[in-house]
C-alpha cells in the first residue's frame, strides 16, 4: 500500500463501481458519487482497465457485492440499528450518500489515518459534501483494533451496529480478522457484518487454482499480499463460536447471478474471483 492514498485494490474497486455506472447504467448498483470521487485519474492503468468492455463480468460482480452489503444495512435499519461502520472504507461513498439519514443512521468510516486524510482531500476536490451523519475514525488494523478509534469518534458500544467490511479481510492477518470479528461479537444483539474472504488455493479445483494463484501473485507484486484464507466450514464454525447466527455465505459468481440474468460474461478476467466469497451474519440474541 502506498502511504497517503488508497491501496491499488481499493482504487480498482472504486474504478469498477464507477465504470458500472457509466457502461451498464448502474443496473445492479446505483452510486451517483462513484465517478465524481474517482476523479480524473484516466492515466491510471487500474482505472483504464476497469472500463474495458471485456471486464463487464468483474464490474457486475463488484456492483453485486456492494448491493448485497447495502441491502444488509437497509435490513439492519429496519430492525432498529442506527449505527453503521465502514471498515477499510477506501473510496466507498456510502457514508456520503447515506440513504437512511432521515431514519437517524449514523455512519462511521474506519481507515488508515493517512488514507483517510487523502480521501477527505479528494472529497473536497470533487465537491462531495460530508453530511453531519458521517464521522471519520482513523485506525491502523494491524496495530490496533477498531474499538479505540471508534470510541474516540463517538461510536456507542452499548447500541447495536452494522459493519461493512469489503475488500479488506484477505489482506489482514488471521489475528487481525478475528480480533475485529470478536469486537463486533461483543456488541448488543442485532449487530451484524458483511465481509468477503478468499478460500485457500488447495481447496479449489485445478482450473480455479491457477487463476487464484495468478491473482495472489499480482497482489503480492503490488505489495498487497494475501495474508489470510478460510474454508467456508472453518469460518462458519468460528462465527458460530463467537455468537453469530443466521449466517449466509455465497460465492462471488452466485452473488452476481442474484442481481442479473446470469453471472456475466465468462471470461478469463472473471475467473480470479471464483475463489472469493461474501458473508452476511448477525449477532445472536443469546450468547
Amino acid at each position: 500500500m502506498q502511504v497517503g492514498r488508497p491501496s491499488i485494490t481499493a482504487r480498482a474497486a472504486a474504478a469498477l463501481r464507477a465504470a458500472h455506472q457509466q457502461l451498464e447504467g448502474g443496473r445492479v448498483f446505483q452510486d451517483p458519487l462513484a465517478l465524481r470521487i474517482l476523479g480524473t485519474d484516466t492515466d491510471d492503468p487500474v482505472v483504464e482497465a476497469a472500463f474495458r468492455p471485456e471486464r463487464e463480468g468483474v464490474r457486475l460482480t463488484v456492483a453485486a457485492r456492494a448491493r448485497f452489503a447495502e441491502d444488509a444495512v437497509a435490513t439492519a435499519v429496519e430492525r432498529g440499528v442506527r449505527q453503521a461502520v465502514v471498515l477499510g472504507a477506501g473510496l466507498d461513498t456510502f457514508g456520503c450518500r447515506n440513504p437512511h439519514m432521515s431514519a437517524g443512521l449514523r455512519v462511521f468510516e474506519v481507515d488508515h489515518p493517512a488514507t483517510q486524510e487523502w480521501k477527505r482531500h479528494r472529497l473536497a476536490e470533487s465537491g462531495i459534501a460530508v453530511p453531519p451523519s458521517l464521522t471519520f475514525a482513523p485506525v491502523d488494523f494491524e496495530r490496533s483494533g477498531p474499538a479505540d478509534g471508534l470510541g474516540a469518534a463517538g461510536f456507542d458500544p452499548g447500541r447495536p451496529a452494522f459493519f461493512l467490511w469489503l475488500g479488506v479481510v484477505p489482506y489482514l492477518t488471521r489475528a487481525a480478522v478475528f480480533d475485529t470479528l470478536g469486537f463486533i461479537a461483543e456488541l448488543p444483539a442485532g449487530s451484524g457484518v458483511v465481509f468477503d474472504y478468499g478460500e485457500p488455493s488447495e481447496s479449489l479445483p485445478p482450473e480455479q487454482r491457477a487463476a487464484h494463484e495468478a491473482r495472489a501473485a499480482w497482489a503480492a507484486e503490488a505489495r498487497e499480499p494475501f495474508l489470510s484464507h478460510f474454508t467456508p466450514q472453518e469460518l462458519l464454525t468460528a462465527l458460530s463460536d463467537l455468537g453469530f447466527s443466521a449466517t449466509e455465505d455465497i460465492r462471488y459468481s452466485d452473488l452476481a447471478a442474484r442481481y442479473t440474468d446470469g453471472p456475466g460474461p465468462d471470461t478469463d478476467e472473471v475467473s480470479p474471483n471464483l475463489s472469493a466469497r461474501v458473508v452476511r451474519t448477525w449477532r445472536a440474541a443469546v450468547r
